[in-house]
């Protein structure tokens, strides 16, 4: 498969780590932020980018693991990478051969766009090389045992990221002409002879190497919200609860099915998507929705939240009913939910409570719902 404009572009995804320096006892690529590993953030990102293969360098310790994460990628091949960055990039240049445009790229880069891929190789076809960097936030000094020895012009530095993207038959020549070993392609390819050509960076893609980065990683994508409801019981009406119908002398009054656990959780969701509620969204004025099965709203919810780049991670939630007892229907109740959201049973739990006979609950004039929903952000979602 080539690019648009005719070019094979191929992207080299280096793994070849420990995760001593993050504290991890095995390969930093293999650890999960939200529900994913590292590894399957960056296969996503290429997935979506113009990148038409991908190479992962990899350990021998964790190529079985490796290649398990990327047997649901397509075009995504595994070779053993090297004892030095390097020579796992040569490793990958060879595997990629015959290609135009060669991406290099750390997998402890989870956070990469497809957007800055493709500037990355935009400029390489341009320039012969794309070299995706950030300018120094920071004051930076050189110093020597301790001491400052020299103060750095800071508008004329930039902190090298990845992805490095260049010709490919430039960097192999490269290679060619240099020995010794190099922190990034750019300086090889630089003591080579040839120009890097710098291609502003995203800040968002950060090298994961401490262990406050596996921490800190994590809460910018992920996001709580919590939500509630409450009905009035009347004659006449079907008890629906989480989209299950259930026997009882009383059902609940409303707009639509008056599904009091179904609209907290949709609440929940809402409220951590920062989007309006569920009175907003649809309101009791609305012909349309009235009568309506509230799955479809919470269905409606999850395309919205979806769309947003966002996958529910789990819900929690809790039912407040004097009578009937709901302990036998929760099974149901849980499962149903999971359809909607399209998770499995594991991230959904459900409880129910009375209200001892106090309120408007124990007098069993009405029922009650709360719930709490985290949401997984994925950065790449809406990047291209």
């Amino acid at each position: 498969m080539r690019s648009s404009d005719g070019n094979d572009v191929c992207a080299v995804v280096l793994c070849g780590g420990t995760g001593s320096r993050t504290g991890l006892s095995y390969n930093k690529v293999l650890y999960a932020i939200g529900h994913k590993t590292l590894l399957e953030y960056v296969l996503d990102a290429f997935a979506k980018s113009c990148v038409s293969r991908v190479v992962i360098a990899a350990n021998e310790a964790d190529r079985r693991a490796v290649q398990a994460l990327a047997a649901s990628y397509e075009n995504v091949c595994v070779v053993a990478g090297g004892d030095t960055r390097t020579r796992s990039v040569q490793n990958g240049l060879q595997a990629a051969a015959g290609c135009d445009i060669v991406v290099i790229h750390d997998g402890a880069r989870p956070f990469v766009t497809p957007r800055l891929i493709d500037d990355t190789v935009r400029a390489a076809k341009a320039f012969g090389s794309g070299i995706a960097a950030v300018p120094a936030v920071d004051t930076v000094k050189e110093a020597e045992n301790g001491v400052i020895t020299k103060s750095l012009c800071r508008d004329k530095l930039w902190c090298m990221q990845t992805p490095q993207t260049f010709s490919y038959a430039q960097l192999c020549d490269a290679y060619a002409k240099t020995d010794g070993t190099f922190t990034d392609d750019a300086e090889l390819f630089a003591a080579a002879g040839y120009t890097p050509h710098i291609v502003t960076g995203e800040y968002e893609n950060k090298k994961i190497t401490t262990p406050a980065d596996l921490v800190v990683g994590a809460p910018a994508y992920t996001k709580i919200g919590t939500g509630f409801d409450v009905h009035p019981l009347c004659a006449g009406r079907e008890l629906i609860l989480g989209g299950v119908h259930i026997p009882h002398d009383k059902g609940l009054q409303g707009h639509s099915d008056a599904d009091v656990l179904t609209h907290a959780v949709t609440d929940a969701i809402l409220s951590a998507a920062d989007l309006p509620d569920i009175g907003v969204l649809f309101p009791d004025t609305d012909p349309a929705t009235e009568g309506i099965d509230s799955l479809l709203l919470l269905q409606d919810v999850c395309r919205r939240v979806s769309d947003l780049g966002y996958t529910v991670g789990n819900v929690s939630a809790v039912v407040l009913a004097q009578k009937p007892k709901l302990m036998p229907h929760i099974g149901a109740i849980r499962r149903s939910l999971c359809n909607v959201l399209q998770t499995d049973e594991s991230r959904v739990n459900v409880s129910a409570t009375t209200a001892e006979h106090l309120g408007i609950v124990g007098e069993e004039k009405g029922m009650a719902a709360g719930a709490s929903c985290l949401l997984t952000y994925d950065p790449q979602h809406n990047s291209k």
